[in-house]
Formats: structure tokens, C-alpha cells, sequence
């Protein structure tokens, strides 16, 4: 069982979601979020394979903490993550770890992730295999995925190519990836991967990718109280956590294999 969330305008502060299957069940939601107009504010969403299911509609995360291993951020919501610390846990033998399958299946539409002024980190327990269970930036769920890390810290985990194919040459050419600004070891550009989807953007266009044009969050967001940067702002949230170790800092979280009903609310 997981938490699903539906109604729109829903806003959760200092809670967490787990699911405690472990990597060895596999795919394992903690939280799914089909509701328009949410933020998750000093929240933490923990499994290993498919943690947070961003399933549609607008979504605004910020100051967050998400661990998992594989496609542990999906789905097709038009989502931004501020300041969220991204941690890398330790997978089953042999597996890679992603960060990212974002599900846009139309070019159309105006879905995808955005990921500004986070940290990409590992666990205690993943170091020691970082070498053999590479770690990346995302990979395409659907045809049209479309990812963008801007003004991120990427630690020394992610893999030289930063992107991972799903299938063969599946979407490489319709998929929109790109990087803006971001810093750390492990985003070093020279030896990325040349799909033709993969995007050189400017700051203007990097602009409109920001909270305030992506989600048209100023009509919104500031009414929740909640931090929030519009634009592509300056940043540096290395500064405000402690690094490597994945921090139950809001108690004791949800278990999502558990009735939890009860413990979430709407506005």
C-alpha cells in the first residue's frame, strides 16, 4: 500500500512517506500524486525502486529529501524540486541507479521535471559500490521525456555519460534532456552522452523552466506560505544540510505498507 494523493491544492509540510519493502520487491511506490496545484514542504519520501510516482498535474517540492535507487522519481506531472536533496541508496547486486524516468508520451504537452538547486548525494551504505552500480541523471519512461537538472550539486556518483537509455535507441531522438549551471565532480559535460535529444540551453530558456514560468507558481505558490523561488535565483543549498547520510529529520515516517489514510490532509 502507498499514499495517494488526488485532491487538488493539497499541501503536506514535515512529514514523511515510506515504503519498506526494500529493493529486493522491487518496484515499490511510497507516494503517488495526481493532484493539481500540490507542494511538499521539508517532506521525505523513502523506498528503493519507484519511491515517488509524480503521476500528472502541477507539482512543487521544496526543501525535500527523496532516496531510492532505480526510477526513483517518476511519472509525467509538471513538477519542480527546490532545494531537494536527492539520496542514492544502496541497490540490489548488479543494478544500476536512476534518478529520474519521466513519462511525457506527447510532445504536445507541457510535462517534465525540473530539478533546481538540489544536492545529488549517496548514502553510507551506496559508497562503497558507486563504482559498480553507477548511478545517472534519468532515463525515458516515454517517448517525449523531458528532464532538465539546473544549478544542482552532482557529487561524484553520477556516471561520466549522465543519461541512460531505456531500451536500445528508444526515444533518444524525441526525448528533450538538458543541464544548466549545474556543479560538483559529477557534472562534468565532457564525456556525456550525444543523443540527438540532448539539449544546450541558454539562461533564457533555462528561465522558462523556473517555478514561476513552468508552473505559473506565482498565482499559487506564495499563497501556501510556503519558500519559493520564481526564477532561477542563486541558490546553494549545500551550505544547508549535512551531507552523505540519509536524515530522518521529521520523526518517525509513514509506512506506506500500512493503513495510512489518516495521515495526510488537504486544504
Amino acid at each position: 500500500m502507498f499514499t495517494a494523493v488526488m485532491g487538488p491544492k493539497f499541501l503536506a509540510k514535515n512529514i514523511g512517506f515510506q515504503n519498506t519493502a526494500g529493493a529486493i520487491k522491487h518496484q515499490a511506490v511510497a507516494l503517488k500524486i495526481q493532484s493539481d496545484q500540490t507542494i511538499f514542504h521539508n517532506c521525505q519520501m523513502d523506498g528503493y525502486q519507484d519511491t515517488l510516482y509524480a503521476h500528472s498535474q502541477r507539482q512543487f517540492f521544496r526543501d525535500c529529501t527523496i532516496s531510492g535507487t532505480i526510477d526513483f522519481i517518476f511519472g509525467d506531472s509538471t513538477a519542480v524540486f527546490q532545494n531537494c536533496k536527492l539520496i542514492i541508496r544502496k541497490p540490489l547486486d548488479k543494478q544500476q541507479c536512476i534518478v529520474t524516468a519521466q513519462g511525457r508520451s506527447n510532445r504536445r504537452l507541457a510535462t517534465g521535471f525540473v530539478l533546481q538547486n538540489c544536492i545529488i548525494s549517496g548514502a553510507q551504505d551506496y559508497l562503497p559500490v558507486k563504482a559498480s552500480s553507477k548511478t545517472y541523471l534519468g532515463r525515458p519512461w516515454h517517448e517525449y521525456s523531458r528532464t532538465l537538472f539546473m544549478q544542482s550539486q552532482q557529487d561524484d556518483i553520477i556516471a561520466p555519460e549522465g543519461w541512460l537509455p531505456w531500451n536500445g535507441n528508444f526515444a533518444l531522438d524525441t526525448l528533450w534532456y538538458a543541464e544548466f549551471n549545474n556543479r560538483g565532480p559529477g557534472a562534468v559535460q565532457t564525456n556525456r552522452v550525444k543523443w540527438r535529444g540532448i539539449q544546450k540551453i541558454t539562461a533564457a530558456q533555462a528561465q522558462q523552466f523556473t517555478a514561476g514560468a513552468f508552473l505559473l507558481g506565482g498565482q499559487w505558490i506564495p499563497s501556501s506560505g510556503v519558500p519559493y523561488t520564481a526564477g532561477a535565483g542563486h541558490g546553494n543549498p549545500s551550505t544547508r544540510w549535512s551531507r552523505g547520510i540519509v536524515r530522518h529529520r521529521l520523526g518517525t515516517p509513514v509506512d506506506c505498507n500500512k493503513n495510512i489514510e489518516n495521515r495526510s490532509w488537504s486544504r
